[in-house]
């Protein structure tokens, strides 16, 4: 390896070794990091990554100065040897210049939108933020960006994220995956493991750790105060609307409260910061959504947003913005659908369903009405409307709904049973644990102290239920079931099409019927698509609430993931789930369009079934909604009428998404009781039921004009509390800044695929992805071999598969700079452009160049130069903490070097996309490299000033995005004094490469100048 020229060794013990000085120890190189002190240093090899970091004792072992060498005149190498050095050296820094510290060590490339959220929390003392993005645009990403902003600053020591059990593992993957934190899971199936693993007495929770935790579970008095006390100084709230109640009554009113004082605990610490994110922060009512906004600032919960003061106070809290926003403001980089092409297919019920459906309505109707008292009419009631619901999914949830004990059964009161039913039955706006909400209510009626006639009841018409049971089972299959038929149909369409369908269900029971059926469907003769016997031409599989989390992930992964065997997942998959896939989980990485296949009774879960594949990620430009009715389905009518259609007018309308009212159950019911208890007739006539003269006529007027007003309203509260605290050309001077530091994950892609095909490996095509490849690694040199199978597993599939997504499945490659073989492949290329004594076909980056080529009129030279920073963070309790920064920079001039015309940055980088026109005599080249390099000296200032200059464009960068966080006491908190930037040593000279104009005929070249 070159050797650096060294300088005296330090005194032992002395302050000399400032962080990011070069030193010279055990041999080698090493960059001094933070967190050094004069007894012991903490460092990272030169070119090293994290893993490599070490301990070094001054006292006991030598530790010297040093300067990089610079590169021999005879390390000559091709046109691409400047941009893949440059790459490399990139994608190995952890600690960037720019004006985040963070980003340099996270995989997922940030959108500009995604950065606002950031800076807005930059600016605050103690960070409290509510992101109320619109679904899919990425909130997980926005709040990760400042978890792990705050966490490298050392702002923050600790971090838990409170959310669902059910999101508690994608949580955690998020974490780990995209952002390098490593959390973990406390919930009630961990709580024991966790408890046995701490000393008795000692809690399961440190102030410095990262933790994602189920808010149900530690919301219990058992846990919450041993919580509160010893909880990291950062929180993260997922769905925060769950955690905020109002002054109506029920259990889910309780759950909410309890919450709530979990959250109000946490938030009374002044030094906590509080990210709350939802998409529905104003589900309609004032109460909740105020109680949400004291949690960050207390004088939200009462202060006048109809007034500017009340805006501004509330501006620098909250952010919110709708698809539409970020278009007009990004454009280019919004990354999410530009469409939603919704449709709805209609079928007609097969004689024998519509006589079951008939004699249903009749059924129900004469068990409400014979009914004695008003506790024993509601219990039938929705015990008949649960029957109906069942009736309307599948034959197979008729069936198991006749065989499922009615749970409205164990009310005691009016109240009550309301209450139970509407939880179970229909799909309330405050239902916040679809994932649970799937299995059948049940319509059998057992003898009980509420209802003690349901012996006589069941004993006087088991005969009926008997046949009923029976009709629905010979209604299974296409042949009689003609909404499976449609949907077999629908879904052969859309992948015909090219689409990966999610289709939705209610019950558990209908999604598995339908899994057998659609698979059966798809997959008639077992034969793939070329015939292979045994090989299924199309994927089909169900997930509902029966499966746990873990289980849930498992199934998806089986179905979009390659198999550990290493056979490629399927190319047409289909996904049969229920609605506990329809909040909070990401599957826009696999599906691309949606099929209501049972209608829900709430226009939110819609929305969160649609979201679940429109959003940030999606790489179709337009996906597609499907929904399936009933055209004679009296059921199907009213939910279409009254809820479906009158919200998707309100969307288009207004481009937003407004929950229905709370009144929107009451209306439901008026409808329905006037179809089933009323009616004669059990046909759905739109004109009847609907008539203004009726009292349910009346009733759905006031709704859709109630909710009409709310969106309305929620349009001109979006327009007056839009986000304007950060300005788009603020972001767009940032997002500048980031990529001059970090590059793009399009230089990442690039330099991984040049890199390794100049060492040997065998490109070719990733099925699905234009932007991915594969990569056969077998001709490799050993190291990279031996580095692939430590990372990717002894069996991991070959070619190696390299994707362009931020994370990649097991035994694969995500095209990220901090994915571990990028970053060895990087890591690689640099150390042997730094060795000029292996083979020189391992050596695809040299550290000397010289092209002719057309790109240049006259001679040019270019440096690579690398600058490390020291840098001086103020904390919030007023300590110095010093980091690290590192930068590599392009300098080029032309002419001579006694007489430099430096060129600008841009014109600088430009010259890496300069192409050889002819070839150079190797000596010389080696000429040419070795004049220049004799003049370094003389062109040492230049460079050095050049790292003045970034140091005070990085402290200005700094002090930019923290905004009142300057010398001088700001308008939000209290000063941070102490903020600068020292550059550390002489500049790394890694490269110098020499462009020279195409000579003509005469001995000149194109413009005059002699050869």
């Amino acid at each position: 390896m070159t050797p650096p020229t060294t300088a005296a060794p330090a005194r032992d013990g002395s302050r000399e070794f400032a962080v990011g000085s070069l030193v010279h120890a055990r041999g080698r190189e090493w960059v001094v990091l933070p967190d050094s002190t004069p007894e012991l240093l903490v460092l990272r090899p030169l070119g090293g990554t994290d893993d490599d970091i070490a301990g070094v004792l001054p006292a006991l072992e030598t530790v010297e100065h040093a300067r990089f060498a610079p590169p021999s005149p005879s390390d000559l190498g091709d046109q691409q040897a400047a941009g893949l050095l440059r790459s490399a050296l990139r994608i190995g820094f952890r600690s960037s210049a720019g004006p985040f510290r963070s980003l340099a060590g996270i995989s997922v490339e940030p959108r500009p939108y995604q950065l606002v959220p950031l800076l807005m929390a930059l600016r605050q003392e103690t960070v409290r933020l509510l992101i109320a993005d619109d679904v899919g645009i990425g909130k997980t990403v926005e709040s990760g960006l400042i978890a792990a902003e705050l966490l490298a600053q050392g702002d923050a020591r600790g971090l838990v994220v409170l959310c669902s059990p059910a999101l508690a593992e994608q949580w955690r993957a998020e974490l780990r995956g995209k952002f390098g934190i490593d959390a973990e899971l406390v919930l009630a199936s961990t709580i024991g493991r966790l408890e046995r693993s701490r000393l008795y007495g000692q809690s399961v929770f440190r102030p410095d750790r990262n933790y994602v935790v189920s808010t149900d579970f530690i919301k219990s008095p058992r846990h919450r105060d041993d919580f509160i006390k010893n909880c990291p100084d950062l929180v993260i709230v997922d769905e925060a609307h769950t955690c905020v109640a109002d002054t109506g009554q029920g259990g889910a009113r309780q759950q909410r409260q309890q919450r709530y004082t979990l959250l109000r605990a946490l938030a009374d610490d002044p030094d906590r910061h509080l990210l709350l994110v939802t998409a529905t922060p104003h589900s309609g009512k004032e109460e909740p959504f105020r109680n949400l906004l004291g949690l960050l600032d207390e004088r939200l919960e009462t202060i006048s947003l109809d007034r500017q003061a009340g805006r501004d106070l509330l501006a620098q809290h909250f952010v919110q913005r709708r698809r539409a926003d970020i278009r007009d403001d990004f454009r280019e980089d919004a990354n999410f659908p530009s469409d939603r092409k919704s449709r709805e297919d209609a079928y007609t019920l097969h004689p024998d369903y519509r006589r079951l459906l008939d004699e249903v309505i009749s059924y129900a109707r004469e068990t409400v009405r014979s009914a004695d008292g008003a506790l024993q009419q509601r219990i039938r009631w929705w015990s008949a409307l649960a029957l109906l619901r069942a009736l309307g999914s599948s034959p197979a949830a008729v069936r198991k709904t006749l065989h499922t004990r009615a749970g409205v059964q164990d009310a005691d009161s009016v109240t009550e049973a309301d209450a139970i039913g509407s939880r179970t039955v229909t799909d309330p706006a405050d239902d916040e644990a679809a994932e649970s909400a799937d299995a059948v209510p049940g319509a059998l009626l057992a003898p009980g102290a509420a209802d003690p006639d349901a012996a006589a009841l069941d004993e006087e018409d088991r005969a009926r239920l008997l046949a009923m049971a029976e009709a629905a089972e010979a209604l299974k299959g296409p042949a009689k079931d003609r909404k499976l038929k449609q949907l077999i149909d629908t879904v052969r369409e859309l992948l015909a099409e090219g689409y990966n369908p999610i289709v939705f269900c209610r019950f558990i029971s209908t999604a598995e019927y339908v899994k057998e059926h659609l698979d059966a469907a798809l997959n008639k003769g077992g034969k793939g698509k070329k015939g292979t016997p045994g090989k299924k031409a199309y994927a089909v599989e169900a997930v509902t609430g029966e499966l746990s989390p873990d289980q849930r992930i498992a199934r998806i992964a089986a179905l979009t993931q390659e198999g550990e065997d290493g056979e490629a997942p399927p190319e047409r998959r289909v996904l049969v789930a229920t609605d506990c896939l329809s909040e909070g989980v990401n599957l826009q990485e696999s599906f691309d369009a949606v099929v209501h296949y049972d209608l829900a009774w709430n226009p939110t879960r819609h929305e969160q079934r649609e979201g679940r594949v429109d959003r940030f990620g999606q790489r179709r430009d337009v996906v597609k909604a499907v929904t399936l009715y009933g055209s004679d389905n009296a059921i199907d009518g009213i939910v279409l009428d009254v809820l479906l259609r009158k919200h998707a007018r309100i969307r288009k309308a207004t481009g937003i998404s407004v929950p229905v009212p709370d009144s929107s159950e009451n209306v439901m019911q008026a409808v329905l009781e006037g179809l089933i208890l009323r009616g004669e007739r059990p046909q759905y006539e739109q004109e009847d039921l609907f008539a203004v003269e009726s009292a349910a006529g009346r009733q759905t007027a006031e709704l859709h004009q109630a909710w009409q007003s709310a969106a309305e309203r929620e349009k001109a509260s979006r327009s007056r509390y839009a986000q304007n605290a950060v300005k788009r050309d603020e972001v767009a001077k940032e997002v500048a800044e980031v990529r001059a530091s970090l590059g793009t994950g399009e230089e990442v892609r690039r330099f991984t695929y040049h890199a390794l095909t100049a060492l040997r490996g065998v490109p070719g095509p990733l099925p699905g992805e234009p932007d991915g490849f594969t990569m056969n690694s077998e001709a490799l040199p050993a190291p990279l071999r031996d580095a692939f199978t430590t990372l990717l597993g002894p069996r991991h599939p070959r070619p190696v598969a390299f994707h362009d997504t931020p994370t990649a499945p097991r035994g694969e490659v995500a095209l990220t700079r901090t994915d571990p073989v990028v970053a060895s492949v990087a890591r690689f290329v640099l150390d042997a452009a730094l060795d000029d004594q292996i083979d020189q076909w391992q050596r695809p980056a040299r550290r000397c160049g010289v092209v002719r080529t057309t790109a240049v009129a006259k001679r040019t030279t270019l440096f690579l130069v690398r600058y490390r920073f020291q840098l001086s963070l103020p904390g919030r309790d007023g300590v110095l903490r010093q980091q690290l920064a590192e930068d590599a920079r392009l300098l080029a001039f032309r002419g001579s070097a006694a007489n430099p015309d430096w060129l600008p940055e841009d014109e600088a980088v430009a010259l890496l996309e300069a192409r050889a026109a002819q070839n150079t005599d190797r000596a010389f080249a080696q000429d040419r490299i070795e004049g220049i390099l004799g003049s370094l000296e003389s062109l040492m200032p230049t460079l050095e000033e050049r790292g003045e200059q970034l140091a005070a464009r990085l402290l200005d960068s700094h002090r930019r995005v923290r905004g009142a966080f300057r010398d001088v006491r700001g308008a939000t908190g209290p000063a941070r004094r102490g903020l600068r930037v020292d550059v550390q040593g002489r500049p790394d000279v890694l490269g110098v490469y020499h462009y020279l104009p195409v000579p003509v005929l005469d001995g000149t070249t194109t413009n005059g100048e002699a050869r």
